[in-house]
């Protein structure tokens, strides 16, 4: 018989055998984002991390989790104290000398299209064609579907040593929602 203790006990292994050393499943906010990004400073700093590889990683993993918080499907909201909190999945883990950050979150289907095809011209793109992209966008306005400054996974893509990896999968048999994958390596 399986008990929940020997499930998580599964999921921990599951976890280190991936190298993975700060993970957080749920619910999402600002003010998590602080709180977690402060987390992963520290047990950065225990262990001694390379000032400027650690603030690499800090700066992917805050744009990541900011795109789960704007762009998650899966959403809880109030409006008293106003408060809206998204769900998804944010890892950091360290593999082949090499620090990633991997988060994933639930998307329309709607949305599939353009995202893929961004994130296709992002991977494909030269460190050099990724800063001059960076500049370019800067100029100009705000995608329509954007909350922020369209620039957030161009800021991933700059910051990563390697090409970003994604996957799309979906969730339902009538393709309404897919669970979005996006890993950075640093």
């Amino acid at each position: 018989m399986t008990t929940w203790a020997t499930d998580y006990n599964a999921y921990r292994r599951w976890l280190t055998e991936r190298g993975i050393i700060f993970s957080f499943a749920g619910y999402l906010s600002e003010d998590m984002l602080t709180t977690l990004g402060k987390a992963l400073k520290t047990r950065m700093a225990l262990a001694e991390t390379d000032a400027n590889v650690a603030k690499r990683v800090f700066s992917v993993f805050v744009e990541q989790v900011q795109n789960i918080i704007r762009y998650s499907s899966e959403r809880v909201s109030a409006a008293q104290p106003p408060v809206e909190m998204s769900s998804g999945i944010v890892s950091v883990g360290f593999e082949d000398d090499a620090f990633f950050v991997v988060c994933g979150n639930i998307i329309e289907a709607a949305r599939v299209p353009g995202l893929r095809e961004r994130l296709e011209h992002l991977a494909g793109l030269t460190p050099e064609q990724l800063k001059a992209h960076y500049r370019e966008k800067l100029r100009e306005p705000p995608d329509d579907e954007s909350q922020g400054a369209s620039i957030g996974l161009i800021e991933i893509a700059r910051r990563s040593s390697a090409p970003i990896a994604f996957d799309i999968v979906w969730t339902d048999a009538d393709r309404h929602r897919a669970f979005f994958v996006i890993k950075a390596y640093i």
